[in-house]
């Protein structure tokens, strides 16, 4: 508990008052389908939350929405019917997150949506650091105690068509770090692996990402034709909510080191995974669950078992800052995710935006996230706005 009490101490000493929230839907129509083993995004979505206290001081946020299609509208309800009503006017001296998770705790278990409310509680989360370290006209990576500004990325959500050719663009636009979607076809996913191998430069590195696509024989199975690879990390070979000596015993299997973490939603399942010593790249996403305060405290966990630290992110341009933020804040050793599709929401929501430069991105000194929407961009691919105050 002290260590948990102790992420937060600059966070406890904000003292606000929550005067309005304010939710955007929006989406953004792409020429591109974004594939996954799973499923297939043929627009991108985004819910952004702004919170702001009774003296004017504001703060930005994002929530998790890539499925299903109603994804954004639902979480943008739960906000306005549940979480909104328990934060308006309420003042806030400790973390956002423990207390709406408490708050919604039966609701969550009666209506079986702990995904879509911790979603919906971690963009609020962020948005209240951001408005915290603004307050006190900090960047804030350096709010959380960071050193650094300077961020390693890589591309990420390479599909699997015409996958060189997108690495070759990505390489084009300053990424040294690539990762490609896999869990399709096993001789076409493999095809595609080799197909970029053969393209890989010195210092470059290729992760591969399966969407929970296969059961532990299935997953051992690939992993079998491709263990003489250079391949950096397999994320998600099998589902992630399978127990634990399942991943154990892929990891004993593998010569691949696996990484998980974006489909946890619970402190205590962070804390299995990284002590069963499964894995040795932990991905909390941190618009799915835990926003700052969450992931956070798996970065330090993360770090107490040597595991590279690697945030998750796949979706609007908020989120993926804070996400930087976070790493930054936390003296991160790992790579942030930075989706490599077309997604008009990714800069648009968040000017001016960071320039990728050798694999890496600075992140400006300007207080909080240091970056906001582009109020034009908004108006264009805004869907629903509510202002509730």
């Amino acid at each position: 508990m002290e260590k948990w009490l102790a992420c937060f101490r600059n966070y406890w000493m904000i003292d606000f008052i929550v005067y309005r929230i304010e939710i955007y839907v929006l989406r953004a129509p792409i020429q591109t389908p974004v594939k996954t083993s799973f499923g297939v995004m043929n627009d991108r979505p985004a819910v952004l939350v702004r919170v702001e206290d009774k003296d004017g001081a504001f703060g930005w946020g994002e929530v998790w929405c890539n499925f299903p299609d109603c994804g954004a509208e639902h979480r943008a309800g739960l906000i306005e019917s549940v979480l909104a009503p328990v934060v308006i006017g309420h003042r806030f001296i400790k973390s956002v997150f423990q207390e709406l998770t408490e708050v919604t705790k039966t609701l969550a278990i009666q209506t079986g949506e702990f995904g879509p409310i911790a979603q919906a509680i971690a963009g609020l989360d962020t948005a209240f650091w951001d408005l915290a370290s603004r307050r006190t006209a900090s960047p804030l990576y350096r709010f959380l105690g960071g050193q650094t500004r300077s961020v390693p990325v890589y591309a990420s959500g390479i599909n699997p068509d015409k996958p060189v050719e997108t690495v070759e663009r990505c390489r084009q636009s300053g990424h040294c770090a690539f990762k490609l979607k896999v869990g399709f076809d096993i001789d076409s996913d493999i095809g595609n692996i080799k197909a970029v191998v053969d393209t890989l430069k010195a210092q470059e590195i290729l992760m591969i990402d399966a969407n929970q696509a296969w059961n532990l024989d299935l997953a051992k199975g690939f992993i079998r034709e491709i263990s003489e690879l250079p391949i950096f990390w397999i994320e998600e070979p099998i589902k992630a909510d399978r127990p634990a000596d399942e991943w154990i015993a892929l990891a004993d299997f593998s010569p691949i080191p696996l990484a998980a973490g974006e489909n946890y939603f619970d402190k205590e399942i962070f804390k299995t995974a990284i002590d069963s010593g499964s894995l040795r790249f932990i991905q909390p996403d941190i618009s799915k669950w835990g926003g700052l305060t969450g992931c956070k405290y798996v970065a330090e966990e993360a770090k107490r078992a040597d595991l590279k630290f690697c945030p998750h992110y796949l979706s609007g341009g908020i989120g993926f800052v804070a996400s930087l933020q976070l790493f930054a804040g936390v003296n991160g050793d790992g790579l942030v995710e930075m989706d490599a599709n077309q997604n008009p929401l990714r800069e648009a929501l968040a000017q001016p935006f960071p320039k990728l430069e050798g694999g890496r991105i600075n992140l400006n000194n300007e207080p909080g996230l240091g970056v906001a929407p582009d109020i034009n961009a908004v108006r264009r691919y805004l869907v629903l706005h509510r202002d509730i105050h």
